[in-house]
């Protein structure tokens, strides 16, 4: 038996949640962290936070939906939860890894930028 599709749609379906989410509470939370390295460009701030969160969703969704290709075949019930939990173990730490770098890369060089 392939369990491949009903994978598929469980990966997925979990891990676009979990983006979705993280970059609403990131975007969110992002606003007032940006605005406080650039006081005075409001609108600058703004626009910078919808560029981040338009590329971590197309990063991360697309890099989930481009490991679909590498998937071996599911068999049974207990492979397909082995898999969905690795897959979606490896999605969170990139989450995190990206956030991360983002943070560096702004504190780094947003006063560069503004200059």
């Amino acid at each position: 038996m392939n369990l491949n599709i009903t994978a598929y749609f469980i990966y997925l379906s979990i891990t676009i949640l979990i983006i979705v989410k993280v970059g609403k509470i990131c975007y969110k939370n992002g606003n007032v962290y940006v605005a406080e390295l650039i006081p005075d460009h409001m609108d600058l701030c703004h626009k910078l936070n919808q560029v981040l969160l338009m590329g971590y969703y197309l990063l991360n969704i697309g890099y989930c939906a481009m490991t679909l290709i590498s998937w071996e075949k599911i068999i049974s019930w207990i492979q397909l939860i082995e898999i969905i939990s690795t897959k979606t173990a490896v999605i969170i730490f990139i989450i995190s890894i990206l956030h991360y770098f983002n943070i560096f890369i702004i504190t780094k060089y947003i006063q560069k930028l503004i200059k």
